[in-house]
């Protein structure tokens, strides 16, 4: 063997276990984590939309009067449906807080709706009702968690693309670029005030 090929047997470690060093493949196994978090998101919020229109069917039967509710859950599902975020988005603010912000209003929209059991005690007692209502309030849950999870997932990322060594490889071979972690919406963590005694 030439001292040539001797130098290169030699130095094909050293470079791989460099290349290794500096994100080559912890920044795709990173971003593939905070892709799959994001469609846990997606997933809960469809489950979510899935299930308001039985809701609304339901609790329309018991409160005809009260079709302004109803209206704007409707409303706030279809305005939700219609704002979408997809994994090539996550690291545009502008689209993940568009995205939020629709979100959180059919979040909002659906809490009237649920407190509606207490003014039609008929409604209380309706099994379909009440099991729509369980499953919604365990999908808001669910939603609660992947959002966070997606968040955690997200803060891993942004810290690996910008942190030695792997922020070498982030920039030189992906071009790597911060996603966008869920924030509270403006007003969220004001519970919205319910009057079913007002006059209707």
């Amino acid at each position: 063997m030439t001292a040539n090929h001797l130098r290169a047997a030699l130095l094909a470690p050293l470079a791989a276990v460099s290349l290794a060093g500096c994100g080559l493949n912890s920044v795709p196994t990173a971003e593939e984590n905070v892709n799959a978090k994001w469609a846990n998101v997606q997933n809960e919020y469809q489950r979510r939309s899935d299930l308001i229109p039985n809701l609304v069917s339901t609790v329309k039967g018991y409160a005809k009067q009260e079709s302004t509710v109803l209206q704007q859950v409707t409303e706030a599902r279809a305005n939700a449906g219609r704002v979408t975020l997809n994994a090539a988005d996550l690291s545009d603010p502008a689209k993940v807080q568009a995205f939020n912000n629709a979100q959180n209003q059919l979040s909002q929209a659906i809490i009237p709706l649920q407190r509606l059991q207490e003014a039609y005690p008929d409604l209380k007692s309706n099994t379909n009702f009440l099991a729509l209502q369980s499953q919604i309030e365990g999908t808001e849950n669910s939603i609660l968690v992947s959002r966070k999870d997606y968040n955690e997932a997200v803060q891993a990322y942004n810290t690996r693309i910008r942190t030695f060594p792997d922020a070498i490889g982030a920039k030189v071979f992906y071009g790597a670029k911060p996603k966008v972690p869920f924030e509270a919406a403006a007003g969220s963590q004001n519970a919205p005030k319910v009057d079913f005694n007002a006059a209707g």
